[in-house]
């Protein structure tokens, strides 16, 4: 009777892990800082002027779609800048209307949390 009781403690307890899991691996869950389990919403940014030139930016840390999210608002947020985050490849593309410093791109992706492997 221990033994069945046992037993079904691990099987809810492995139940619940799995569900986090998956929900994880979605970025649906809580992960890198969420906290409600929804993503973080991206705060769409048009520019103001015609396209100057691009970025590629390779990040290193990004797990999620909350990190991806993140990544862009940070990037977003500097004058002159629209960033599109592409998860699978671990990669900003950066677009500006005008001269942005690689030394702003890294510091607002470092501190969004990341780490910036180049920019190209």
């Amino acid at each position: 009777m221990v033994d069945a009781i046992i037993l079904l403690i691990v099987a809810v307890l492995l139940i619940f892990a799995a569900k986090g899991t998956v929900k994880h691996f979605r970025g649906e869950g809580p992960c890198c800082g969420g906290g409600s389990g929804k993503p973080e919403k991206v705060k769409k940014k048009t520019l103001d002027g015609s396209v100057r030139g691009r970025r590629t930016v390779k990040i290193a840390g990004m797990h999620c779609q909350n990190c991806a999210n993140a990544v862009t608002n940070a990037l977003n947020g500097i004058d002159g800048v629209s960033a599109k985050v592409n998860l699978n490849d671990n990669s900003a593309e950066v677009s500006f209307d005008r001269a942005v410093d690689d030394d702003d791109l890294k510091r607002a992706v470092e501190k969004a949390g990341y780490k910036v492997i180049r920019i190209s």
